[in-house]
């Protein structure tokens, strides 16, 4: 995209963006997703067992988002320290991903667990770093806006694995096979934007990732959008209500997006043809809602908007727990993504707006407690499995629970929004 002495463009710098998290959370975190019901077939895990190894991943990425809050403020503090090299992280979160992907195809099942946690902790990293550094640097340049469309690089992901596995499984392939084809993806992916991320303009603009404030005026472009100046000061708790609003959603969404394909096989027909396509329909509104994200105002209040994209979640879990049909299970899995990476967007201009300097710790910290939901969701399953002989009794009331836990986000962040009312100065 660019040579390495080159200063990358906002347009390069937001394709890298989106594809970093194709990789890292598209392939990295959700490919088990489709993958799950070829590990099924192929007798390598039972539903038990798929639970647990979906949790080890989350756990990773809840232990790498802690690390990326933790590092920046030790690092911080130590003396003659130079800045983290950020995109230099995003490489190695990113490398690491194709490898522990590839990894999974090994016939070692007692390693899996592990491959999973280091995989979540890798994807962390990427998500981050990558979206941290990404988003100042659009700034920087004047194309805040750009940034909206980086995260439609999660539904592309998701929707690329999907039809592959699709196809895979059409084709009578196996699951190792799957993570094998995965992994090949993941790095042809990571290598088409290496360049990017190791400009050495991406190199000295890096600071970005510990302090904002600290970027060099001398890097930005004649024509720059200000970062947010720290005119109003926002109390520790209103920032732990971001955090607390936004965990919710991690839970919220975690099991559909976990259980879906299996959830759905257990509905419908074994011969139906959609069975396959509800995971990439979730991709596609992934991507078409990252899109409308960039027509919404930042300076508005984001919260009500993040109120409105959870209740959107919480009516497309009603609708396939109302109608367990083809139609139900399509316009659901359609809803729930629209929002799914819209909202990640919103809550990191919230953290820009209540943090502009210290945005790659309180990224970390909002990461880590949306990482703390989504990690409660498949034991929640696991359980509720043991305790019912009736699989979809199991779902049923988990996906309930999921809903009626979104509902209750949505109403913390208008309640937040009434308690501390968004002023011109910040």
């Amino acid at each position: 995209m660019s040579h390495p002495s080159e200063r990358p463009s906002a347009v390069a710098i937001a394709v890298a963006g989106c594809v970093a998290l194709a990789v890292a959370m598209g392939i990295g975190r959700f490919a088990f997703t489709p993958i799950l019901p070829m590990m099924l077939h192929d007798g390598a895990v039972d539903l038990h067992a798929a639970s647990w190894l979906a949790s080890a991943n989350y756990l990773g990425y809840l232990s790498g988002a802690l690390l990326c809050t933790f590092v920046p403020l030790l690092w911080s503090r130590l003396p003659g320290r130079k800045p983290i090299d950020g995109p230099a992280l995003v490489r190695t979160g990113l490398a690491g991903t194709g490898v522990l992907t590839l990894a999974m195809a090994l016939p070692l099942p007692a390693a899996w667990p592990v491959l999973r946690f280091l995989a979540g902790v890798a994807s962390a990293m990427v998500f981050v770093f990558g979206s941290g550094w990404c988003l100042t640097q659009l700034a920087l340049r004047g194309r805040a806006a750009l940034g909206g469309a980086m995260f439609a690089g999660p539904g592309a992901g998701i929707v690329a694995s999907g039809l592959l596995a699709s196809a895979l499984v059409a084709w009578g392939r196996t699951s190792a096979l799957a993570w094998l084809v995965f992994g090949v993806l993941a790095c042809l992916l990571t290598a088409s934007i290496w360049r990017v991320f190791q400009t050495r303009a991406a190199e000295r603009d890096a600071t970005s990732l510990v302090d904002p404030s600290e970027a060099k005026a001398g890097d930005a472009a004649p024509a720059r959008e200000p970062l947010p100046q720290p005119t109003t000061t926002h109390p520790h708790t209103e920032v732990a209500t971001l955090a607390f609003a936004y965990g919710i959603s991690g839970f919220g969404y975690i099991v559909t997006a976990t259980f879906l394909p299996v959830i759905a096989r257990a509905a419908l027909p074994a011969d139906s043809p959609w069975l396959d396509l509800f995971w990439p329909i979730f991709g596609a509104g992934v991507i078409l809602g990252a899109v409308l994200a960039t027509r919404v105002r930042v300076s508005g209040d984001l919260r009500i908007v993040l109120a409105g994209a959870y209740l959107v979640q919480a009516v497309a879990i009603a609708i396939g727990l109302a109608l367990p049909t083809a139609a139900g299970f399509a316009l659901g899995s359609f809803l729930l993504g629209l929002p799914f990476t819209a909202l990640t967007y919103f809550a990191l201009q919230e953290v820009r707006r209540l943090r502009p300097h210290q945005v790659a710790a309180t990224t970390g910290l909002v990461t880590a407690i949306w990482s703390i939901g989504q990690t409660a969701g498949p034991p929640m399953v696991a359980v509720l499995l043991r305790r019912t002989t009736a699989v979809g009794a199991a779902f049923t009331l988990s996906l309930a629970i999921a809903a009626g836990a979104l509902v209750v986000g949505a109403v913390v962040f208008l309640v937040s929004s009434r308690l501390w009312p968004r002023t011109a100065a910040g």
